[in-house]
């Protein structure tokens, strides 16, 4: 994926919720606090989680691991099942850390060649993914209690959405007016310098 078509799809997924924050508020904070303890939402999650992840590994051709890889698809499977029936209490929580450090991955990997310094805003963003996903998955409840605090009156709902949505309409515009460029002047073949005539 280039970085362009995945700066806009973030841009997107990320922006998008908070419009509806701004026109309902107060369903907004309903279902931002449900969240935490929303078992359909956590299966969804934990089992996204899981299945990017064995596609992740199944990816990988690192030969020291190459004679378990089989094995290492079935545990890793189990163990995204298992904590789906077994470890149920914040599961919504602890499945968004999952895909937090898999989005990240794919940030960085997506980012990493694009010429252009403006990709740190992406890699940056990666980062902090990387450090929320640690958290929450060490502490789950902070997240219900940072849910909790963000959506205490309207006018912070609507604060919250509002910078939010400029971050995600931020990153839409780089990846249409930065990253394509730069993209389509990669996929230009290079001019050849002229030849002297004998």
């Amino acid at each position: 994926m280039k970085l362009s078509t995945l700066a806009v799809l973030l841009g997107l997924g990320f922006g998008l919720p908070q419009l509806y924050g701004l026109m309902k508020p107060a369903k907004f904070r309903e279902a931002v606090r449900k969240f935490p303890r929303s078992e359909p939402w956590g299966y969804a999650l934990m089992l996204l989680g899981t299945a990017w992840f064995l596609w992740n590994l199944d990816q990988e051709n690192i030969s020291d691991f190459a004679a378990y890889k089989k094995a290492l698809l079935i545990g890793f499977a189990a163990v995204g099942v298992a904590t789906c029936i077994y470890v149920r209490d914040f599961l919504a929580v602890r499945g968004l850390a999952v895909v937090f450090l898999l989005l990240a991955k794919l940030m960085v990997d997506t980012a990493r060649w694009e010429d252009t310094g403006w990709r740190l805003v992406i890699v940056t963003w990666a980062y902090v993914l990387v450090i929320a996903g640690m958290w929450f998955t060490v502490s789950p409840w902070r997240l219900r209690d940072l849910l909790n605090w963000g959506t205490a009156t309207d006018q912070r709902v609507r604060l919250g959405c509002g910078l939010r949505l400029a971050f995600g309409l931020f990153v839409i515009a780089l990846g249409l007016a930065v990253f394509r460029p730069v993209e389509l002047k990669a996929e230009q073949p290079a001019e050849r310098a002229p030849t002297l005539a004998r």
